[in-house]
Order: structure tokens, then sequence, then C-alpha cells
């Protein structure tokens, strides 16, 4: 599943798992990624708006469980791997914290 939170160029990646014959899903719900087998975190941006749209898209929550709690495979793409971590000099945040970096 991608995680579409207002960040991403959704289109691009779908188009590209779809050319090598993956199937594809976008997801930009609580209960979408609770069913989610795979997940990828695109991004395009800065990482206080990757971390705000998250955050009010009450995403945060449910991807640190299916993340950290079910282990369920995940990808960041650009932005999307700099907020697994704890912060970024590019921001004032506070990241995902996936990956103890900056």
């Amino acid at each position: 599943m991608i995680v579409d939170y207002g960040c991403g160029n959704i289109g691009s990646i779908r188009n590209m798992l779809r050319k090598l014959g993956a199937k594809t899903s976008i997801g930009s719900t609580e209960d979408q990624i609770a069913k989610a087998e795979m997940i990828i975190l695109p991004g395009v941006g800065s990482f206080d708006s990757g971390m705000t749209n998250l955050r009010d898209k009450g995403l945060i929550d449910i991807l640190n469980q299916r993340v950290l709690e079910d282990k369920v495979p995940v990808l960041g793409i650009c932005l999307g791997a700099q907020l697994m971590t704890n912060s970024s000099e590019e921001g004032q945040m506070a990241g995902l914290g996936w990956f103890q970096a900056k």
C-alpha cells in the first residue's frame, strides 16, 4: 500500500510498481493502512510539512502500530525515508523515530 498523506508523487510510484507487475493500492485512512501487507511511505517537500500531514490525517499511531508492532515491511522513498528518523536538520518537528538517525 502506498500511503497518501498529501506529500508524495503517488502516481509515479504506482506507475512504476505496475510496470514491474506489482499490485498496488493507495491508502489515506487508518482502516486502509490497518489492512496493508506492505507499506510505501513516499514524500516530496519539507520535513515539517510531512509530519504535519501525517499528524493531521491521524496516521502516526496506525503507522507506528503496523511498522513497529506488527512488523509490516515498509519502504520510505525520499521524504518518506527521512520521516522515519528522529528529526531533520531541515525542520523543527520530531520524526517518527523508527531509526535513531537525524
